[in-house]
Formats: structure tokens, sequence, C-alpha cells
């Protein structure tokens, strides 16, 4: 049977999501990060090298990588299903969307847990004044100002259509949720964002995507953490 190498609190919840959708039968080996760290357990390197999630395991291969994993299921379980006919317009964009989420979305948002956690590591009384001073510059002066232009452009995006990839569902929305709620969790920019805001309403509200949760358990991205 697949198998969703299932780490708390991460991108694998969307691969949960996906499977639902499709109403392909999985089962899931869970992981928990670090409580201090925050970083995956050393038990993941047992199944891929690089020991992060999502990974999953199906007859007899390994896949890492949301967009790999994405890419997968919807061609071996799609049957034409969430993702657009070849060579039309909304392929192209549908592919994009895919590329864009951890290519352009992400980079940013890791940059923002990064200099957050610089802001609050512990370290010696006479070090945290500068820390904190290297952390606000780089938010204020770099990452703020570059997770306002992608989301000022996504904004824009979804006011052409209420997906991604055109007027249907498809995988793209999917890999797509991630960044949008992490976003809107971390950038306090929801309130300007309708759109967006709409988007994660729709997709909260879907049937798979709640199954997804049950399944997967706490998910604190959607909770604001």
């Amino acid at each position: 049977m697949l198998t969703v190498h299932h780490l708390n609190n991460s991108r694998s919840q969307r691969v949960l999501w996906l499977l639902e959708e499709l109403g392909v039968p999985y089962e899931i080996k869970r992981y928990e990060r670090d409580p201090q760290t925050m970083l995956a357990p050393p038990e993941l390197r047992a199944v891929h090298p690089l020991g992060k999630s999502p990974v999953i395991t199906d007859d007899g291969l390994t896949i890492a990588e949301s967009g790999s994993i994405i890419e997968y299921l919807v061609g071996k379980y799609g049957q034409g299903r969430f993702a657009p006919a070849a060579g039309t317009p909304e392929r192209l964009r549908y592919t994009y969307w895919l590329h864009y989420a951890e290519g352009s979305a992400m980079p940013p948002l890791l940059l923002k847990l990064v200099a957050l956690r610089i802001a609050s590591a512990p370290m010696p009384f006479f070090a945290k004044p500068v820390a904190r001073k290297i952390a606000a510059t780089l938010q204020s002066s770099f990452i703020d100002p570059q997770l306002k232009l992608h989301l000022g452009y996504i904004e824009k995006e979804l006011g052409k259509s209420q997906w991604f990839a055109g007027d249907e569902f498809t995988a793209a929305d999917v890999q797509m949720s991630f960044p949008l709620e992490a976003a809107t969790a971390r950038s306090g920019l929801d309130s300007q964002l309708p759109a967006v805001t709409a988007f994660l309403q729709r997709i909260h509200a879907r049937p798979a995507y709640k199954r997804a949760l049950e399944r997967g358990g706490e998910y604190g991205i959607v909770g604001g953490k």
C-alpha cells in the first residue's frame, strides 16, 4: 500500500489532502518534530537520505519533494482529474504554479522563519541586541517587502479565476495551499488579500481537506503557528 511518511505541521499535509481528493487508499507513518529545534527526527533518513518530509513509498518507489509527489500521484491515480489537458493555456498555468510554490513563494517565508528564530534564540545577553537588530533589518529591508510583492502578485492572479490554473480545481491548488497558509499566518496581510482569503476559505471547506486534517492530526499552519 502507498505510505505517506508524514511529519507534523509540514508540507506532507497537502499530500494527504491530494490522496483524499483522489480517493487512493494509503497508510500514514508518523514522525514528530524535535520540540526544541523543530527539525524532523533522524528516523526519516532511513526513508530518504535528506531526512525531510514529504516522502511517499509506493510500489517499491521512494519519492520525495512535494511537486514531484504531486505529479506522480496525479499521473498514476488521477485518471484525467486534477490536471488540465496537455497543450492548453490552463496546463501552462498549472505547471507554473506547481513550480512557483516552492521555487519562488517559499524562500522568503523560510527566511522570515529564520529571522524570527534568530531574534528569539537563547544567547548571551550582550549578543541579543545585535542579533535582534540584524533580524529586524533583514525583515524590514528584504523579507517583508518580498512577501508583500509575492502576495500582491498572487492576489492579482487569483482575481482572474477562483483557482490557480483556471476555473477548475487542480493539484496546483493543493501545491499552493502550504505557502499561502504559512504566508497569511506569518505576514498579517490577510485583511488586504480578499482573493487569497477566499481561496483559503474554499479549500478549507472541501470535504477531502477536512478528512486529511482528521487523518494527519494537528496542523499548526492553519492555526497560525
